[in-house]
């Protein structure tokens, strides 16, 4: 081939790769692997490659464009967040392009996948896949792969993936619960909903046992009721189903979300067990959810606009090559409501 007909499109046709991953390579911002920014630079060597000005506009082209891959919108804490994530992109000049897998891990794969060919400048995960205790092989493959040329965030786990993490501290959550239950007297406390193989909640789970043998009181196994699900119809059949077998009543139930909490708050009013007087009810998330319980929620949550904001900015940054900090918390706080109260027994 004629030097005068060699591309940046030549390139990254000859290493394997999108003119987009030849191009940070060129300008030295990309997270590219070793080995395929040692093959693409053998490449240009040996083509003597020079940018014209076309590919130097290549180079510095974006498409200004985020993937943003929700688990399932129609719960607050995911909707909540995704119009921050939203309005920080806005704010940058950047577009969302917002995916929902309601709740259907299978689908996340899918996603990715087109957030690829669509090319994207960015991909941000919240919930689904990432979650998982432990990471999906084939999914983690695809994750590494994209990486090479497109930043992926995750709030996430996604141990062994090549991403940035922006995370909640779910063991700080946990603790703040369990501190302010047994500062007011209680020890038979229950831990209500989610699913043990969902990282968040085995963390929490784990937490709970924990703090209840620092307070010297022991673990009972029928308080840690999974349901494994994290709906308002999930927090109904697990509360009925527990108050059906007999075991003694718990002083305080831990939801592992607003949604579950709702669910359990329904079937005690039906059945005559007054919140907060026979029972406290507590919460994750602190979404619009617990103004409108009845009564209303106490719950931990989390500053969202600058989780949205975070999230965005840790993306903007990786795009241009800054290279933001791999792994990012996001602090909790209690708010204490109408559903809680020192134990009455």
């Amino acid at each position: 081939m004629e030097k005068g007909n060699v591309s940046i499109y030549t390139i990254a046709r000859e290493a394997g790769v999108s003119p987009a991953t030849v191009s940070r390579v060129l300008n030295g911002s990309a997270r590219v692997s070793e080995e395929k920014k040692k093959r693409i630079q053998e490449l240009i060597e040996n083509h003597n490659f020079r940018p014209n000005a076309l590919a130097r506009s290549l180079m510095n082209m974006e498409n200004r464009l985020i993937g943003l891959l929700v688990s399932d919108i129609r719960n607050p804490f995911y909707s909540m967040l995704t119009v921050e994530c939203e309005a920080a992109a806005y704010r940058r000049g950047y577009l969302l392009m917002v995916c929902n897998s309601l709740g259907d891990n299978d689908k996340d794969l899918d996603y990715l996948n087109k957030f690829y060919r669509q090319r994207v400048d960015a991909v941000i995960q919240i919930g689904g896949t990432v979650d998982a205790v432990s990471a999906d092989p084939q999914f983690l493959s695809a994750v590494n792969r994209m990486a090479g040329s497109i930043p992926f965030l995750t709030t996430g786990a996604l141990e062994g993936a090549d991403c940035y993490r922006v995370s909640i501290d779910e063991e700080e959550s946990m603790r703040l619960l369990m501190e302010y239950l047994h500062e007011n007297g209680h020890e038979r406390i229950a831990l209500a909903g989610g699913r043990k193989d969902v990282r968040s909640t085995a963390d929490k789970q784990r937490i709970y046992r924990e703090m209840l043998g620092s307070y010297g009181i022991g673990v009972r196994e029928e308080y840690i009721l999974e349901n494994g699900s994290y709906d308002v119809e999930g927090g109904e059949r697990i509360m009925t189903r527990f108050l059906e077998s007999g075991c003694q009543m718990p002083t305080a139930v831990i939801a592992i979300n607003d949604f579950t909490a709702v669910g359990v708050t329904h079937v005690l009013r039906e059945r005559g067990i007054r919140i907060p007087e026979d029972i406290s009810v507590v919460s994750f998330d602190n979404t619009f959810i617990t103004e409108t319980c009845v009564p209303r929620l106490t719950s931990v949550g989390y500053d969202y606009r600058q989780f949205g904001e975070l999230l965005i900015e840790t993306a903007v940054q990786a795009i241009h090559g800054e290279k933001p900090p791999e792994i990012q918390r996001i602090m909790p706080a209690l708010t204490i409501r109408n559903s809680s109260a020192r134990a009455s027994v």
